[in-house]
């Protein structure tokens, strides 16, 4: 059965959603069975209020420019067409999960929690469990796994998406490369080399069995050491 995965993103006016923050942009990018499908997911919401400076800041997206944008109940089912059944890959998934079940009581149309159609998953929590004591932003996630983030000046929701579908994609693909000599004054991405893979299409290894006269004579030599008052711990007894 196909593994269908959905990363996802969200901009909002605000921090906290109790004191009636709203999401102003949804970015989704579709994963099946580990790979893009370019079957995206993406809209601007206007909140129906003005975002803080300081959210502007991060994400760029003004007050005048969200006007003639459509409400959230405009696109909430359409929204939720999309993402039911699937497994959505969030950074910091509390953040935007709770921005959704807020959305969605709003509308006050018996629209449940998130959970209830989907399972998540937090790369945020996932990168701090692979990398503890560390920065795990994006940003620092894209630095660690090599994810070319040069377009990111802005946060954006779809541009989030995809990048984070990439980094989210090297986090859980098996180890890639190995550290083999860590420091304490030097950071590890910089003492990092790659692992030399076998091609899976090798030719098979050729075992070499011992003769029998080398097995006799490995036995003499083990007859040796028992006598000399040794004790040869792998013979079978």
């Amino acid at each position: 059965m196909a593994r269908r995965q959905i990363v996802l993103d969200t901009e909002t006016t605000g921090i906290d959603p109790k004191q009636g923050h709203r999401i102003i942009e949804i970015g989704c990018v579709e994963l099946v069975n580990r790979r893009l499908t370019g079957n995206n997911f993406h809209v601007y919401i206007n909140p129906q209020r003005k975002s803080e400076e300081e959210a502007i800041d991060v994400h760029g997206i003004t007050n005048e420019f969200l006007r003639d944008k459509p409400l959230f109940h405009q696109i909430a089912q359409e929204f939720l067409d999309y993402i039911k059944g699937a497994e959505l890959v969030i950074h910091n998934a509390p953040f935007d999960v709770g921005h959704m079940d807020n959305e969605f009581a709003l509308l006050n149309q018996g629209y449940q929690k998130t959970h209830d159609y989907c399972q998540v998953l937090d790369t945020l929590k996932m990168a701090r469990d692979l990398h503890p004591g560390q920065k795990n932003n994006l940003d620092a996630l894209c630095r660690r796994y090599d994810v070319d983030n040069a377009k990111r000046t802005l946060h954006g929701a779809l541009l989030d998406s995809e990048i984070l579908a990439d980094v989210y994609l090297a986090m859980t693909g098996g180890q890639v490369k190995l550290n083999l000599n860590q420091n304490k004054n030097q950071g590890s991405e910089q003492q990092q080399k790659e692992i030399r893979r076998l091609d899976p299409n090798r030719a098979p290894l050729v075992v070499l069995h011992a003769t029998h006269d080398e097995q006799l004579a490995h036995n003499e030599r083990l007859d040796i050491v028992n006598k000399a008052g040794g004790q040869c711990v792998w013979r079978a007894e």
